[in-house]
């Protein structure tokens, strides 16, 4: 069985001339939790959107479950995006009810209406939103608009799972408890992938750790910390 992720010599070139990745060779196994680390500006974001398709290679090639990602047809793309759980890092949630958030990704990838109607309240309750189930992304705070991004995915259980910085605007507690809800997924067989530039929760779960710089992988070690010197900016 081919790697769940897998990036062959890829580099990406904005149309400035400023190089996102360059060189970069990855594989993740199906069911493997591993962080993306480095400083802001790095890499990460770029590397996680060439996965769902928003971005292209400049170079290289990207595989998604044996899927030659670049490759995809418009309609093999949607198949895609289906099957892969993205946390974005400025939420994208829609101007709807939390309730109906988390409903229209269920809807979204053909999840039956009776499992809809019992997979959402679980879904926020797993990240304490249940009360907040009528409420607008508009009139939540940043960290329960984050809370709500998880739960919209995590709801779907997709088999892949992109988290972009899916901490960044919760506090200690939350998000340890956020990221025990992305574990458990990958302990029920999703793969994850979680960017992050937080040195306490990569330290706290001693995952597989593959770190950027400039662009270039310098660092994959499993059960790895966050590098000393990475810095988080």
């Amino acid at each position: 069985m081919p790697a769940c992720i897998e990036l062959k010599n890829v580099s990406v070139v904005y149309p400035n001339g400023v190089a996102a990745l360059s060189g970069v060779n990855l594989a993740i196994d199906h069911g493997e939790f591993a962080f993306l680390v480095g400083a802001t500006g790095h890499g990460k974001s770029t590397l996680l959107k060439l996965l769902y398709r928003e971005e292209l290679p400049t170079e290289g090639q990207v595989f998604v479950s044996g899927w030659d990602v670049p490759r995809l047809s418009p309609s093999r793309v949607a198949r895609l995006r289906r099957r892969v759980g993205v946390i974005f890092q400025d939420f994208r949630l829609l101007p709807r009810t939390a309730w109906e958030n988390v409903a229209f990704a269920l809807h979204a990838t053909g999840t039956p209406y009776r499992d809809v109607r019992r997979r959402v309240p679980e879904a926020l309750t797993d990240v304490g939103l249940l009360d907040k189930a009528d409420d607008f992304p508009s009139s939540l705070s940043s960290g329960e608009q984050q809370s709500l991004a998880v739960a919209r995915v995590l709801a779907v259980r997709p088999p892949l799972i992109l988290a972009d910085e899916p901490t960044g605007n919760l506090d200690p507690a939350s998000s340890q408890h956020v990221m025990s809800l992305l574990a458990d997924a990958s302990a029920k067989g999703a793969t994850v992938l979680a960017a992050t530039h937080d040195p306490a929760i990569v330290n706290a779960m001693r995952r597989r750790v593959v770190a950027l710089r400039s662009g270039r992988i310098f660092l994959d070690t499993p059960k790895g910390r966050y590098p000393d010197d990475l810095g988080r900016d």
